[in-house]
């Protein structure tokens, strides 16, 4: 058989193992996010002050980075767990939070004295901060990638990096309602980092679970 008319037959089966693929990501996705939101609750909880917080722009926006990093990976894992369906246009949207984080740390060294960048990065819950978002993230992760196996990635490390970095938009969410660390540098740096090892953790799992 010809590879396209593999991708043909692939992209025609919609029900692998009895479950539809829009079903099976709908079903992901939501309790991706029930998932994560137990644990957040039973382990942190949001941060003491969060009303106060709640009007302040650098605590808003660490929710924007997030959910927009979460939302723009998971189109395009979607996207992934068909071998037919076209990625270019998935990918100027999986930009759209760095761009954004970048902008923000761009911004705050430009306003900010030299001497305080170190502190700023380096904040106060850089160690709870790569704890509990892969903790978080791990529920989600496992889901994604059951979810992926209904599907025929031709990719399967990419699919899975792509379960990983939607498991870790979905934890940096909650976690970020607990993180006391607003600034952008500390986003960015600790954020990352955390968001990285479910990324990797997905692209390693997802070579075995998810081939086909």
């Amino acid at each position: 058989m010809e590879t396209q008319e593999l991708i043909k037959v692939l992209a025609a089966d919609a029900r692998r193992s009895g479950v539809p693929m829009a079903l099976a990501w709908s079903l992901a996705a939501w309790t991706a996010v029930a998932t994560a939101a137990i644990v957040f609750f039973l382990l942190l909880g949001p941060r003491t002050d969060i009303a106060s917080a709640a009007e302040t722009v650098r605590f808003l926006f660490k929710f924007v980075v997030t959910t927009a990093l979460a939302a723009s990976a998971f189109s395009l894992l979607r996207a992934q767990s068909r071998p037919e369906t076209g990625r270019r246009g998935l990918l100027p949207g999986l930009a759209i939070a760095p761009a954004l984080l970048l902008a923000a740390v761009g911004a705050e060294l430009a306003v900010l004295p030299p001497g305080t960048w170190s502190a700023r990065l380096v904040g106060t819950n850089a160690f709870v901060c790569l704890t509990f978002i892969p903790l978080i993230g791990l529920g989600p992760l496992a889901l994604m990638l059951i979810a992926l196996r209904h599907g025929a990635p031709s990719r399967p490390r990419l699919a899975g990096a792509m379960a990983g970095l939607t498991a870790g938009g979905i934890a940096a969410t909650f976690y970020a309602a607990h993180c006391t660390d607003d600034s952008p540098l500390f986003v960015a740096t600790w954020y990352t980092i955390a968001i990285a090892m479910l990324t990797l953790l997905g692209a390693v799992c997802a070579h075995r679970v998810a081939r086909w």
